[in-house]
């Protein structure tokens, strides 16, 4: 008996100790990346909105065709979305180099690090919604009980960049060239993404069903259209949407958990 309570004792110190380390490594983050900043949180308000405001202005006349209805806000909605899961995996991906002399000198589960850039990726994500509050206001769109949908989208969402960046962070430790790789992934994944165009403009094309097939397997698509659903449509994901954002969620957590464990106790002989 003592023994399993000496062991649930370890669990749970190591848990506040895990929560208060991310804690104090969010904090941190958001402190970096707004220090010596004019308009600091502000500019996370008014980059969405400047660039919602370019692209539209330039794209809005190739999707004359589509059956896109208020663009600006589809627009941003995609944007901020796809910036989270960039900025969280990106982050994700140099969280171990980076806390290399932090790992040399205190012994902490490595985990924590990657997983910390996802959150400070939410936090940032959070300042992006006053954005789109700002264009609904403007355009006069009055949300409806759908917006509930939001939450569960940014969840899974947030499921899917915790198992990337657990994933491709354990990679560059021991492949460096993984730092470039990723880049150029996000660059195409990008232009996989229907972000500032729509769907429809492939199937008025007359684009192979292949095509449309991986764009509609693409993740992001699926984690796009949920928001989309939540905020742009008023309306229900579809199930199939749903059920694939689920299911990448799931696939990138275990495959993330499964690589990380295997690696990470090589981690310290290559960083």
């Amino acid at each position: 008996m003592s023994s399993t309570a000496d062991r649930v004792t370890h669990v749970t110190g190591a848990g506040a100790k895990n929560r208060f380390i991310l804690q104090q490594l969010v904090t941190k983050d958001f402190k970096l990346r707004y220090r010596r900043s004019v308009l600091g949180v502000i500019w996370s308000v008014l980059n969405p909105l400047l660039m919602m405001i370019i692209m539209s202005f330039v794209f809005s006349y190739f999707l004359r065709g589509s059956s896109v209805e208020n663009y600006p806000l589809y627009l941003i909605v995609g944007n901020i979305t796809f910036g989270l899961m960039n900025e969280a995996t990106t982050g994700g991906l140099t969280s171990i180099i980076s806390a290399a002399p932090l790992l040399k000198k205190v012994k902490v589960d490595r985990w924590v690090f990657p997983v910390q850039k996802v959150l400070s990726a939410m936090m940032n994500f959070g300042f992006s919604l006053i954005a789109v509050v700002i264009v609904m206001l403007f355009f006069r769109v009055v949300p409806t009980w759908h917006l509930v949908w939001m939450f569960p989208a940014l969840l899974l969402l947030m499921v899917f960049c915790i198992g990337i960046s657990l994933l491709i962070g354990a990679a560059a430790v021991f492949f460096r060239d993984m730092i470039h790789l990723w880049s150029v992934a996000i660059t195409a994944w990008t232009y996989l993404t229907p972000i500032f165009w729509d769907l429809s403009l492939l199937t008025n094309a007359g684009a192979p069903g292949f095509v449309v097939a991986v764009v509609k397997l693409n993740p992001m698509y699926n984690y796009l259209d949920m928001m989309r659903c939540a905020i742009v449509y008023q309306s229900s994901p579809d199930p199939m949407v749903l059920a694939l954002a689920v299911g990448w969620a799931l696939v990138m957590l275990a495959l993330g958990v499964i690589v990380f464990r295997r690696t990470e106790h090589k981690f310290i002989l290559f960083i």
